[in-house]
């Protein structure tokens, strides 16, 4: 390497020339920059005997944490090329081959150029297995243009592998299904359109299955030559109905003049700039016949470009009732039963730019939720550009669907306010407005000494907490440091009531929880760890109102790390085979697939950091498990209990903390915790079988071995959920 670059090994012993034992369970190679900084590190990581777990951490000036660091995908052998964008803001570069006493080869060069970084690729297969996996990382995100073309490249070619398996694996329809009548019916309003968009349309829906829906095209008084021209020219067309009007009425009354006339049993709607995705008709069809009783459907979608060339993906989750509150996810392609549709009127004029989501928002009120299917397949091909009237008159939009929203959620007489979310158009029904009686929380801390963190969390609760009913139990488990014996002695004399109960013993999170819920008076209970911060004192209350939300039974938090960076915006069961926080180490304003993660929304788990649960629930689900899951993945057995008793977990980014994580127990992956964390780890799998449970706030075609997910292949198509 050049001078410029001095690397340090710590924890780790070469024993032979490229080959390295880990000699603590944090061994790490160090490189520090100086004067001119390489553009590219190649490495070449190969485990020998043991699998290995590596992490990546870059330092910008402040130090490595943990909160910044990229968990790298590993098979046995792999290459990583690391790419330093501009601007030189990083320092150091850290790499971590596992987190354990492992033994590896390792192999590192850097490079300042292109021609040397290709250089060094080679070289780097020349030491590495034939069949040795080579992956692209990239710190600090530069190369912006470079990066998203190649992106969209490869979202292109995904889309049209999906496209494939479909076309050669989708059922066909059973003729029996359409007695005579198409099975579903497409209603475009069209008012002005263009030629090259209605052909596009056209040509979608006639590579569905001839005969088994209809398509109705109701033009809104269109003044365009081009537009009438086009359908006089269809007006024969296969399986394609046309409606005119002399007068422009509007999306809403242009739209229920084709449900007026829709001979389908079920009725969709297209906008006639998008288009439907091959076999999506056969798909719909399925989901039908398999969900008898279903009467909602809706899809995943594609993002487009002006020429139908994909993107982005909305990969959605199951019905979420939470999460439509605050952004209407479900938009395209949904799929309404027609008597039901008809039943409460179809679409209201003076909804404009959210006319469909005050549609859904009253269609699925009563609904159940095995009524409701998601079907986890791209069906709508959205051509998102600008020209839309949401795009154009936003505010109105948004407007217009905060009325909804405040309608839906309407007690009484009383509607509750609808404010922005973190993103302006998003949405955040305040609940809090509307309570008039706030429930008695039992906040429930575990500790043992630690004084500068209990310190902490006792004057946030009671100093720095906006919360009209709380009581505060410390259930310790064997304090001697007489600082914080002192502080319980005074924190008892407070306004808030508060109690302790020491019991000398090993840590075990559970056990300590069950102490605290046993005698705890509240109607919710918050278990909450001591390294937490209060960062705004509407927190609790916010979490409370979420109960507002029917079948809740547990409430979890946005937590931080100390750096600002996500550390829990929600558990996803089944990734890595077991469970963990998605989006772990991103930025705070990252707003996630769809920016759900600007809203509420419903979870198969939250973290017991701060988990705030519902006496109901308790009694219900029963203890924390004590004896299999003494510290780790208790939070994750109790919410997954909790969800198949039919409660609800909620997760919240309005209330928002900063946790500093395992700040007073330690990691888990120190030599004395591994086997036990290992044994729990196990004992979630075989209980509740994460390694192939399908979370229904994850998508089948998202990766299941990181916290940020990317599309995979799959080899068969996914059912409707």
């Amino acid at each position: 390497m050049r001078v410029f670059v001095k690397r340090t090994n710590r924890g780790v012993k070469e024993t032979r020339p490229l080959e390295y034992q880990a000699v603590t369970d944090d061994p790490q190679f160090v490189y520090r920059f100086w004067f001119q900084r390489p553009c590219y590190v190649v490495v070449l990581l190969q485990s020998m005997g043991d699998s290995l777990d590596p992490k990546i951490y870059a330092d910008r000036g402040q130090g490595f944490n943990e909160g910044g660091s990229i968990a790298l995908r590993h098979t046995d052998a792999c290459i990583y090329s690391i790419f330093l964008s501009p601007p030189r803001k990083v320092r150091k570069l850290r790499i971590d081959p596992c987190s354990y006493e492992g033994r590896f080869r390792y192999w590192a060069k850097c490079a300042w150029n292109e021609r040397e970084h290709a250089e060094l690729l080679a070289e780097a297969r020349q030491n590495a297995p034939a069949d040795a996996s080579i992956y692209d990382v990239v710190i600090d995100g530069s190369r912006e243009k470079r990066i998203r073309q190649k992106t969209l490249k490869r979202l292109d070619e995904h889309f049209a592998s999906v496209v494939r398996l479909a076309e050669r694996t989708a059922p066909p329809i059973d003729p029996g299904m359409m007695h005579g009548s198409p099975i579903i019916s497409f209603v475009v309003p069209v008012h002005n359109s263009t030629q090259v968009h209605l052909d596009d349309l056209l040509e979608s829906f006639h590579k569905q299955t001839a005969g088994a829906a209809e398509l109705i095209l109701c033009d809104d008084g269109s003044s365009s030559a081009e537009t009438l021209s086009w359908l006089s020219k269809h007006e024969r067309a296969r399986d394609v109905r046309i409606i005119r009007s002399t007068i422009n009425n509007g999306i809403a009354a242009a739209t229920n003049s084709g449900i007026a006339v829709a001979r389908g049993e079920w009725i969709s709607f297209i906008d006639h700039d998008d288009a439907l995705t091959p076999c999506v008709v056969q798909l719909i069809a399925e989901t039908i016949r398999d969900h008898p009783n279903c009467r909602f459907i809706y899809t995943d979608e594609v993002v487009t470009d002006a020429k139908l060339k994909p993107v982005l993906y909305f990969f959605k989750p199951a019905y979420d009732e939470v999460l439509l509150s605050g952004v209407n996810y479900i938009n395209h392609l949904s799929c309404y039963r027609r008597d039901r549709l008809r039943a409460i009127g179809g679409l209201r004029s003076g909804y404009e730019g959210s006319q469909d989501y005050d549609l859904l928002l009253r269609y699925l009120r009563g609904l159940r939720a095995d009524e409701i299917k998601h079907l986890p397949f791209p069906g709508y091909r959205w051509r998102r550009t600008g020209d839309t009237f949401t795009a154009k008159f936003m505010d109105r939009a948004t407007a217009n669907a905060r009325r909804a929203l405040a309608e839906h959620y309407r007690r009484g007489a009383v509607e509750p306010a609808v404010e922005q979310a973190i993103a302006k158009d998003l949405h955040r029904v305040r609940f809090d407005k509307l309570n008039e009686h706030w429930p008695r929380v039992s906040v429930i801390i575990p500790n043992r000494n630690s004084f500068s963190l209990i310190s902490r969390i006792l004057a946030d609760l009671t100093t720095r907490t906006d919360y009209p009913d709380l009581e505060i139990e410390v259930v310790d488990n064997g304090t001697t440091d007489p600082r914080v014996l002192d502080l319980y002695a005074r924190t008892k004399e407070g306004a808030i009531p508060f109690r302790y109960e020491i019991e000398p013993a090993p840590f075990n999170f559970s056990r300590q929880a069950n102490r605290g819920i046993a005698s705890a008076s509240g109607e919710l209970i918050l278990l909450l760890n001591n390294d937490i911060e209060v960062i705004d004192a509407g927190w609790l209350r916010e979490m409370v109102s979420c109960f507002s939300y029917p079948d809740t039974g547990i409430v979890g938090a946005r937590l931080l790390y100390p750096n600002g960076r996500l550390q829990h915006a929600g558990v996803i069961v089944g990734l890595a085979g077991v469970a963990g926080h998605w989006f772990d180490g991103q930025r705070e304003s990252n707003p996630g697939p769809m920016a759900r993660l600007h809203v509420r929304q419903s979870f198969t788990a939250v973290t017991g950091a701060c988990m705030l649960v519902s006496r109901a629930c308790l009694d219900a689900v029963g203890p924390f498990n004590e004896w299999e899951f003494a510290i780790a993945y208790n939070d994750i057995d109790f919410c997954l209990r909790a969800v198949a008793k039919g409660f609800r977990v909620v997760w919240t980014p309005f209330a928002t903390l900063t946790h500093y994580q395992s700040a007073s127990r330690g990691s888990d992956k120190t030599p004395a915790n591994r086997a036990r964390f290992q044994q729990e780890k196990e004992s979630l799998q075989l209980r509740h079988n994460t390694d192939a449970l399908e979370d229904r706030a994850f998508s089948p075609w998202y990766t299941r071995d990181r916290s940020v997910p990317a599309p995979i292949l799959l080899d068969r198509l996914p059912k409707a959920r």
